[in-house]
């Protein structure tokens, strides 16, 4: 594989396939992704939108082919190294899990508190991207008391949180009314200006490209349609 050709490269698929049981979901995935881009990825529901963001989240192993990270390949790093590998990405899931017995402040904290980060330095930090993502004032509520916008903010402060490089949304707006839908936006979009990489999947094209440009990546049936710019 030459790399001369893609030195800002960050993300690379080659013929990537994924099959649970007897299904292919993926089909001969090819991609290159550069250090910051935002990329949307389209499609109808079942297009196997969010079967692609989990294997770039390492949440599950191909079944075929190959994906290098910043360089490394996935198939020759051991699982020892992946949960810090991890850590460069940032991922907001459209159903939030967030933990519900916890307040907003720890589901945040949780990232940095699994790094090992001191107490005073992750109270700095949560304080200042819940001040940022406009949950501030609501850092000691509990998930199920709030409003779905709110939980959707919530989950992308925690994505951001640990500053990843990389950055995954599946259908993070899918829920949403639109003013809660343009706040998560705006607020990826700010991220996404501090050079990271993001990365949504969404089947609301309409909603994305009246908000930034970007590439567009539409996939149908697990196999990538077309490339384009919007």
């Amino acid at each position: 594989m030459d790399d001369k050709n893609n030195k800002n490269s960050i993300i690379r698929l080659f013929n990537v396939n994924k099959r649970y049981g007897g299904k292919l979901a993926l089909k001969d995935i090819t991609l290159d992704i550069e250090q910051g881009e935002f990329i949307f990825i389209a499609g109808p529901s079942r297009a196997e939108k969010s079967t692609l963001l989990r294997i770039l989240y390492l949440a599950e192993k191909v079944s075929e082919g190959q994906i290098l990270i910043d360089g490394m390949n996935l198939a020759r790093i051991s699982s020892s190294k992946l949960p810090l590998l991890r850590r460069r990405f940032g991922m907001v899931f459209q159903d939030f899990k967030l933990i519900p017995n916890r307040t907003v402040y720890e589901n945040v904290a949780l990232v940095l508190e699994a790094a090992g980060k001191k107490s005073s330095y992750i109270r700095k930090k949560v304080m200042q991207v819940l001040s940022t993502t406009g949950m501030k004032k609501k850092f000691k509520a509990l998930p199920p008391t709030l409003s779905g916008g709110e939980q959707q903010r919530v989950a992308v402060a925690r994505a951001v949180f640990g500053d990843p490089s990389i950055i995954l949304a599946d259908e993070p707006t899918g829920s949403l009314d639109s003013k809660s839908a343009q706040a998560v936006l705006d607020f990826l979009m700010e991220y996404h200006k501090k050079e990271a990489t993001v990365l949504i999947a969404s089947h609301n094209l309409h909603l994305l490209e009246s908000t930034v440009r970007g590439k567009n990546i539409e996939i149908r049936d697990g196999i990538i349609k077309r490339t384009a710019m919007l």
